[in-house]
């Protein structure tokens, strides 16, 4: 017995008891159109069928040959025996000779004979080739792009459902964070009010110029020390508007490990929701499936 493991010998002893491939398939040119001759089992006679080879593939042939003829099973094979993917265009098919296979009567098709042309006028074909199929594929959405754009839908409104609680408890931790980094601002300006309104009570009542001039020098000291401390410990210079922001950081998330908000989650579903609105923008414009990111991004 062949073991399930091994599915080529066993392909292989399928094929080589079955009957060898016979040649009651033709493929031929017939008034400018390529034309595929099959015997229907059911019917006991031949049909044409009318083949784009630019915008067909192997499973809209075998759509068409089982809708012609229910009771037939098909599929397509190569020449050494492989299966053929149904997403396969019948332009590429078409280059080789290849096997098809109707209710286990194997048919050998050859494949056409090709126009010789020039050089300059095959460039020229390939390139209108590749436009038609860009065209076919941006003017009909496949169903499993509408399928797609369904299932991105949903996954925005869940998305979205999931961020409201987080949206609103952010907002709150926002207000206390900038409240309490305003706070701390206003403190501090008020304690240099307070340090200088004292300094020129001292100079001025109390002692002279000559006993305040070392005290304040030592106090211009320490203040260059504490901001080079600053820049050891945060690896950032002493610039207010990074101080502030700082700040905020440092209340916000402690405000939010106090209500247990994750920011790690937060940002995750943040930017899901982003890229689930860039596919879904790209769906809407299916000309665009193909181009880079940075070539559809909108301009400010």
């Amino acid at each position: 017995m062949v073991q399930p493991r091994h599915p080529s010998l066993i392909s292989a002893a399928l094929f080589s008891s079955s009957p060898p491939p016979s040649s009651g398939v033709s493929l031929k040119h017939q008034h400018g159109r390529l034309v595929l001759e099959v015997p229907l089992p059911s019917r006991n006679e031949k049909c044409l069928f009318f083949l784009r080879p630019m915008l067909m593939t192997v499973g809209d042939l075998i759509a068409d040959l089982q809708r012609e003829d229910s009771g037939a099973t098909a599929f397509l094979l190569s020449t050494d025996g492989q299966h053929v993917a149904n997403m396969t265009l019948l332009d590429t098919l078409l280059e080789k000779d290849f096997q098809l296979v109707i209710n286990n009567e194997v048919y050998r098709v050859s494949a056409p004979e090709k126009v010789v042309t020039s050089s300059e006028h095959a460039r020229n074909l390939e390139d209108m080739k590749h436009v038609v199929h860009l065209l076919h594929t941006a003017l009909h959405l496949p169903e499993h792009q509408l399928l797609q754009e369904r299932q991105l839908l949903e996954r925005m409104d869940t998305i979205k459902q999931e961020l409201s609680p987080l949206e609103k408890m952010k907002a709150q931790l926002s207000q206390t964070a900038e409240f309490q980094t305003s706070r701390a601002l206003w403190t501090g300006m008020a304690l240099l009010s307070v340090q200088g309104g004292a300094l020129g009570w001292l100079t001025w009542w109390v002692y002279s110029w000559d006993v305040m001039e070392p005290v304040t020098y030592f106090i211009t000291y320490a203040t260059s020390m504490a901001a080079f401390s600053y820049y050891i410990l945060t690896k950032q210079d002493y610039v207010y508007p990074d101080v502030k922001d700082r700040q905020f950081l440092r209340y916000f998330y402690k405000g939010a490990r106090k209500k247990q908000f994750s920011v790690q989650k937060y940002n995750k579903l943040k930017d899901e929701l982003k890229q689930v609105e860039e596919d879904l923008r790209r769906l809407k414009y299916p000309n665009q499936l193909q181009l880079p990111l940075e070539q559809i991004q909108q301009k400010p």
